[in-house]
């Protein structure tokens, strides 16, 4: 039954957006489909129909007469249109019961509570059960009473399919003129003519959303798949004319003004043939979003981006075992520090969806603070979420929060990051990444925290640079200190490379040059860095801090490392230009504290695989806490004493594989 359902819907959504209604759809060769227009006085008229104040009514008279036609013709079917006078008089006495019985049934299945022009799935599985309950209730009454309603059981049968079919004709009819005509009726756009890479289901909802919503000024008029099973065949009624190469391929008479990618789930590497592919028919070009946002409903196919360079990168989905990350967070008291930041803003989105007790987010800047806020809020966590602008540093403030809240996890996100500020003022860096990690470490301690995670990085592997070298000794600390307090709070850190559109990171910078016209700035023609998206990079430190028993340093997978000059030249194309042609690249050299590439784990370090593939263990032997407090209160004598040249020496003594930089 619910197959028969399910068709039937796909159907009328077909008729629908094929223009079954008010248009014909668009021909293999590109012609413009015919069309009509309402007049102004329908339109208007159905807006005013389907008004708050009428709707009920409107509903009521019009289902009142598809349920007497329905009653009437399964009479006229049931006897070859040869209406005995037995069965006429019988009519007409039981149709005024029978047509209020209905009524009372569609209301009490809520087919009067809906929109007018809104009919969906849904309600066509609430109109069947109504329907359905009506004739059951009719051949109850057939078989219980038979001299009062001696009834024929064909009747009742046709009369079920007749009502079906005819009320949700109506309500269809009514969504088609709202999608159609009253949607868009003020808004006129030229219609640009499209195509789409991707024949599946993903690629047929973004053609039926087009069709429906004219205002987008988009007109679907051929798909394109690499499946040969799908050539010659039509989705939706638009034919699909072969593979994505066909574009260069001059007998095709398309008129295409644009081209949309509906294949979120291709590989990077065909992504990437893809867009070279259209970037030779100089076609405009856009991709539907990713499928994580698909599937969590955040973003509609039809809300078009650009195609962004984490779409050539090839990153793999990264699985992640929601399970044991639930367990760790659902009704506990989580603390995000930095939470205003890149990665500290998607650990509060994505802890968020784990129903903790209370969400924490702690930022110093009090704009960071309240953009995530608002954000949260508007996706209905602000119930959770509890916004605390405090400074890391300030140790009375955090020791309140930590009193007044105590929180079970902390995820501990909050540094300074940029590696050319942080190497000419070392002290800064020395306070907020060792120095505020220290003590919130031990507050954490102190207050029975479960979990504490360091959000670290891969610069502090055998670090060249200070914000390497203070990021390694927050990572020292909290081994010490783990180490000193055995089977309390569990500490751990989690290293991880470039993320993509982070603050600072080099693509916000390499677009922002190609805008100005370029040239774009890359300090090296052979130097590497991995790269992962931020939401990734945040699943991750949730499932590793599932994992962690006190004092490990996790490692993220970060795939393959990609050659900066590589990501420059296709950051060009994607905007359009040729590199080295339209937009030059010039090579400045390695800034102070920077490697060529960077490295995986240091000297000494175990690696051990964890229960997740994306994730490694890195056990090391932990310093006494005693001589980790030694050195750190000796930099602290003279964080703002000595010059930056001094405190380097200083770190490297904290930290003996840091090569420093000196002038």
């Amino acid at each position: 039954m619910f197959g028969f359902v399910e068709v039937f819907a796909a159907n009328n959504d077909s008729l629908k957006t094929a223009g079954a209604f008010a248009s014909f759809a668009p021909s293999a060769t590109g012609a413009e489909p015919y069309r009509f227009k309402l007049p102004k006085s329908v339109i208007a008229l159905t807006k005013f129909l389907s008004s708050r104040s009428f709707r009920p009514f409107v509903l009521l008279a019009i289902y009142s007469v598809v349920l007497l036609i329905s009653f009437y013709v399964a009479y006229l079917l049931r006897f070859d249109f040869q209406f005995p006078d037995f069965f006429f008089r019988q009519f007409k006495m039981h149709v005024f019961w029978v047509i209020c019985m209905k009524l009372a049934i569609l209301l009490l299945f809520g087919q009067f509570a809906g929109l007018l022009s809104y009919f969906s799935i849904p309600d066509l599985r609430r109109l069947l059960f109504a329907c359905f309950t009506a004739s059951g209730i009719l051949l109850a009454i057939r078989y219980s009473n038979p001299a009062f309603f001696p009834l024929p059981r064909g009747v009742i049968l046709i009369d079920f399919m007749l009502t079906f079919v005819g009320v949700s004709i109506f309500r269809v009819s009514f969504r088609v003129l709202r999608e159609r005509y009253l949607s868009n009726s003020k808004v006129q756009r030229r219609t640009r003519r499209v195509g789409i890479f991707g024949a599946g289901h993903v690629g047929a909802s973004l053609a039926r959303e087009l069709m429906a919503k004219r205002g987008l000024g988009l007109q679907p008029v051929a798909f394109f798949d690499d499946d040969k099973q799908k050539w010659r065949s039509r989705v939706h009624d638009i034919p699909v004319v072969g593979a994505p190469e066909r574009l260069l391929d001059g007998k095709l008479n398309l008129q295409l003004e644009e081209v949309i990618i509906a294949m979120p789930d291709a590989s990077a590497k065909r992504i990437g043939e893809l867009v070279k592919l259209l970037q030779q028919t100089r076609l405009k070009f856009e991709t539907v979003p990713s499928m994580d946002q698909l599937a969590t409903g955040k973003v509609k196919v039809s809300q078009l981006r650009n195609v962004e360079i984490q779409d050539l990168l090839g990153r793999e989905p990264v699985e992640l075992e929601t399970t044991a990350i639930s367990t760790l967070l659902q009704g506990r008291v989580v603390m995000v520090t930095g939470a205003g930041g890149s990665i500290g803003s998607e650990l509060c989105r994505q802890i968020a969806t784990f129903n903790p007790k209370r969400l924490l987010l702690v930022e110093q800047s009090e704009v960071q603070i309240f953009a995530i806020e608002q954000e949260l809020i508007e996706r209905g966590y602000g119930g959770v979420v509890l916004p605390l602008v405090a400074d890391v540093l300030d140790t009375a403030r955090m020791r309140h929060i930590f009193g007044r809240f105590q929180p079970a996890v902390v995820f501990h996100a909050a540094a300074h990051k940029h590696v050319p500020m942080m190497e000419s003022q070392p002290s800064e860096a020395i306070k907020n990444n060792s120095f505020a990690t220290a003590r919130l470490a031990e507050l954490a301690l102190e207050f029975g925290v479960e979990r504490f995670v360091l959000i670290s990085t891969d610069k502090a592997i055998n670090p060249t640079n200070v914000m390497g070298a203070t990021k390694r000794m927050a990572e020292i600390y909290l081994q010490a200190l783990s180490k000193a307090s055995p089977g309390k709070t569990k500490f751990m850190a989690v290293r991880f490379g470039n993320v993509l559109g982070s603050s600072g990171s080099v693509i916000p910078i390499f677009k922002k040059q190609i805008a100005a016209g370029g040239p774009v700035k890359v300090t090296h023609p052979d130097v590497t860095r991995y790269f992962m998206t931020i939401p990734e990079a945040a699943g991750l430190v949730l499932q590793a801090a599932t994992q962690g028993s006190g004092g490990e340093i996790f490692v993220l997978d970060m795939g393959k490392p990609v050659k900066i000059v590589d990501l420059a030249r296709q950051l060009i194309e994607l905007s359009g230009f040729k590199p080295d042609e339209d937009i030059e690249i010039e090579f400045v050299g390695l800034r102070p504290g920077e490697k060529l590439f960077e490295e995986l784990s240091h000297k000494g370090e175990n690696i051990t695989p964890t229960a997740h593939p994306k994730i490694m263990r890195f056990v090391s032997d932990a310093q006494a806490l005693e001589k980790v407090k030694v050195i750190f209160t000796s930099l602290d004598d003279r964080v703002h004493q000595a010059d930056a040249e001094e405190l380097k020496l200083l770190l490297r003594n904290a930290v003996p594989e840091y090569q420093p930089y000196l002038a």
